[in-house]
C-alpha cells in the first residue's frame, strides 16, 4: 500500500454548535441518519465527524464543494473504531485518485474536534494521483 494522501482538520466546537443551532437543518444537509445516530446530538461527537469529512477531501487533494458532505459517511466498526464509507462523487474522486482505504483517527474536548486521514492505495505513490 502506498499513501495517496494525508488531511487534517480541526473544528471549534462551540461555533459548530452555534451554526447548528442557527441553522436547524445543518445536521441533515450535513450527516447522514446513521451519523446523526450514532453522535446523539452531541456537537463536539458532530464535529468530529464534520472534521473528519474535511479531512478525507483534502486527501483526495479536493476542497469543499468538491462533493455532497452526506456522500461521506463517518461510520464505526464492531470494534468501535471509526471508518469511512463514501458514496456518489466522493467514491468518484477517491477512484480517480487511487484511493482503496482510508485510516481516520477522531477526538474531541467539548471545545475541539480534530480528525486525521490517510488514505492509502495499491498502487506506487506516484501512479496514485
Amino acid at each position: 500500500m502506498a499513501t495517496v494522501g494525508v488531511g487534517v482538520d480541526v473544528v471549534d466546537v462551540a461555533r459548530f454548535a452555534l451554526a447548528l443551532q442557527r441553522h436547524p437543518r445543518l445536521a441533515e444537509r450535513l450527516f447522514t441518519d446513521a451519523e446523526r445516530a450514532d453522535a446523539h446530538a452531541q456537537p463536539e461527537r458532530l464535529a468530529a465527524r464534520f472534521a473528519a469529512k474535511e479531512a478525507v477531501l483534502k486527501t483526495l487533494h479536493s476542497g469543499m464543494g468538491a462533493a455532497p458532505w452526506r456522500s461521506i459517511e463517518i461510520g464505526r466498526e464492531k470494534s468501535g473504531e471509526p471508518s469511512i464509507r463514501l458514496h456518489g462523487a466522493a467514491a468518484s474522486l477517491a477512484r480517480r485518485c487511487g484511493v482503496r482505504r482510508f485510516h481516520v483517527s477522531l477526538s474531541h474536548t467539548e471545545t475541539t474536534a480534530i480528525a486525521f486521514v490517510v488514505a492509502s492505495s495499491k498502487k506506487g505513490a506516484s501512479d496514485a494521483r
